[in-house]
């Protein structure tokens, strides 16, 4: 038996997912009206890490997209603004140089979105990620070493690229469409944990199934159970997919409920998404709103 079965061994890794889709209805049905307000969209506007990750991203779009941030208080003095901006590795620098807020610069790394690359490129790009200026690191898993078990090579990349990050923030993404079950979430949530990750994440949004009710539920789950087991509060972070208002109500209700009040905020939870900032502000303004 591996260190990693006994690992999972202390934690509920048996999950039923019909179970999980009841107790999220029940959730939802208790708890998403009281919810459904603007003052919640203002707390989920403040959550959002302000995306755009095109193979087509150009250094004006993104310098646009950062002005945007920038000019944001002058044009909506009484909303919070964003709570960071992500990009590619290369255009880091950009955002960099431009940024004017204090907030987050993110770049994905170690072989964005398919991680399916070397360890030591993965460690490399992480380390020039955070020389550029990024204070957050996104990285997925290596989703097929997991899926095959292969637990102790993943911890091992995550641990290195963890140390690469040096005061940045790790963001662990799991790409739970990919994981097929509950109970493989579960598992990738503690695995992710153990390796140091400060955020766990969903998805890249890059295949099919992104961000769904379900894995917020179990990812939710995990970070609860270690935080009782550990005292560490990790983040969360529900990407790829979250677009309406609705969307993003319905994983604040269940973060609420599952992690409770300590996590509604965006140090310890995020939105990525890239049109769901002109959703949330049409909601709270009642009208369309095209900003961003």
């Amino acid at each position: 038996m591996s260190k990693f079965d006994d690992l999972f061994k202390q934690y509920n890794c048996n999950v039923n997912d019909e179970t999980v889709k009841q107790d999220i209805a029940n959730i939802l049905a208790a708890h998403y009206a009281e919810n459904d307000n603007k003052a919640v969209y203002k707390q989920c506007l403040n959550q959002i890490d302000l995306t755009s990750l095109n193979g087509t991203d150009t250094h004006a779009e993104i310098i646009s997209m950062v002005e945007k941030v920038n000019g944001f208080k002058s044009a909506f003095p009484h909303l919070p603004n964003v709570g960071a901006i992500c990009v590619y590795p290369a255009l880091v620098p950009v955002v960099k140089e431009h940024l004017t807020e204090n907030i987050g610069i993110a770049a994905v790394s170690a072989g964005f979105p398919a991680s399916q690359t070397f360890i030591e490129v993965k460690v490399a790009e992480t380390a020039m990620c955070v020389m550029e200026g990024a204070t957050e690191i996104d990285v997925v898993i290596s989703i097929g070493k997991f899926l095959e078990g292969n637990y102790e090579e993943v911890y091992e990349e995550l641990s290195e690229i963890k140390a690469a990050c040096r005061e940045a923030h790790l963001k662990v993404i799991l790409e739970t469409g990919a994981l097929q079950t509950g109970s493989n979430i579960k598992k990738a949530s503690i695995l992710a944990m153990a390796a140091g990750a400060d955020f766990i994440k969903t998805s890249t949004g890059k295949i099919p199934v992104a961000a769904t009710v379900e894995a917020t539920y179990v990812m939710c789950q995990a970070i609860k159970e270690w935080n009782a087991k550990t005292g560490a509060k990790v983040s969360y972070k529900p990407a790829g997919g979250i677009v309406t208002t609705e969307d993003a109500v319905e994983h604040y209700t269940l973060v609420k409920e599952i992690l409770g009040n300590e996590w509604l905020n965006n140090t310890r939870f995020r939105f990525g998404a890239s049109r769901l900032a002109n959703n949330l502000l049409s909601s709270i303004e009642g009208k369309e709103v095209k900003y961003f």
